[in-house]
């Protein structure tokens, strides 16, 4: 099997890992569990190939041809991301100096993926038509078979082995600080840095409002919300909220999607219908936000992974954009 169609198989899978990778984060509903299901079967599915791979790459290394340190990056990036995601599902390491081990996944995951592009480019190999024969699809089935093995043997080790992993969300994310905010991580997007805003001089902006809302007036409309936030960095939280329904601050807004920005200049938009299920939150369990949790306000989604939940919001405004007019993750 060692050749051209080891090769195919390797560029298939790795697609599709990216894929799934990138479809857990954006995907919040219970559709996440069979992504992230899948997206673990196929990664052990690759290291099902290791074997036939590395015979290739021997034959390789002997020869001196262009690419050669892409195809060793390649292969230690990849190595590694598996290595890192392995790691994770254990969760008997928390951390690896001053990152997570899942954020090393991620790293050197789509660093291997910029890397593969180029290795591709530099040795591509044409698909066939006779690649997809019958017995090529038998071997297609038989790996991921083999690899779906691997992933429930995994999950039924972490269960008999009571390892923190076994307790893993269906994103994957680890319980981090649920009813206790002092234990919640404090975790940004990207270039984000915790905000230091007086509450006594913010204003929370509205389309359609009658006035600016202090904090509060917000907190005095004595709504709240249980809901969990899951982070893109591997953990998670359940807590009580507290604030004011984001449909009751819109109230004589027009407009079909709302937007929410933060002092920061970070966004999110979302369709107006969702407005009742969103909450500006001013307070967590009995305790007022801190400023690494959104103080003065955040936005609570239930649903919807961490980077929706817009920290030191500033503004809520209404407009006609279609809600998905936006890119799946912010950019900044």
């Amino acid at each position: 099997m060692a050749g051209r169609r080891t090769n195919l198989a390797l560029l298939a899978l790795l697609l599709i890992a990216f894929a799934t990778g990138l479809a857990s984060w954006i995907v919040g509903s219970s559709v996440v569990r069979w992504i992230v299901i899948a997206h673990g079967v196929v990664a052990l599915s690759i290291v099902v190939l290791a074997p036939w791979k590395s015979t290739i790459a021997r034959r390789g290394l002997r020869r001196r041809r262009p690419g050669r340190a892409t195809a060793i990056a390649f292969a230690v990036l990849l190595i590694a991301s598996i290595v890192t995601a392995l790691v994770d599902v254990t969760g008997v390491v928390r951390s690896i100096g001053t990152l997570s081990p899942l954020g090393i996944h991620v790293a050197t995951a789509v660093a291997a993926i910029i890397v593969g592009v180029v290795h591709v480019v530099q040795r591509p190999v044409r698909p066939r038509a006779i690649d997809l024969s019958r017995r090529n699809l038998l071997r297609t089935g038989a790996v991921l078979g083999v690899g779906a093995a691997g992933w429930l043997a995994t999950e039924g080790l972490l269960e008999v082995t009571d390892a923190r992993g076994a307790a893993r969300r269906a994103t994957g994310s680890f319980e981090a600080g649920s009813g206790d905010p002092t234990a919640m991580p404090i975790t940004q997007w990207f270039n984000d840095q915790v905000q230091q805003v007086d509450p006594a001089s913010w204003r929370l902006n509205t389309s359609g409002g009658a006035h600016a809302y202090t904090v509060e007036e917000l907190a005095a409309l004595g709504d709240t919300l249980r809901a969990t936030l899951d982070c893109t960095g591997g953990w998670y939280a359940d807590q009580l909220w507290h604030g004011a329904r984001v449909d009751r601050l819109l109230q004589g807004a027009d407009g079909g999607s709302i937007v929410v920005r933060s002092v920061t200049g970070y966004s999110r938009r979302f369709p107006r219908s969702d407005a009742a299920g969103l909450l500006v939150a001013t307070r967590i369990g009995d305790q007022p936000l801190s400023a690494g949790h959104g103080a003065p306000a955040r936005l609570v989604v239930p649903g919807h992974r961490g980077y929706w939940w817009v920290k030191w919001i500033t503004s809520i405004e209404t407009d006609d954009e279609p809600w998905w007019w936006q890119p799946p993750f912010p950019l900044t």
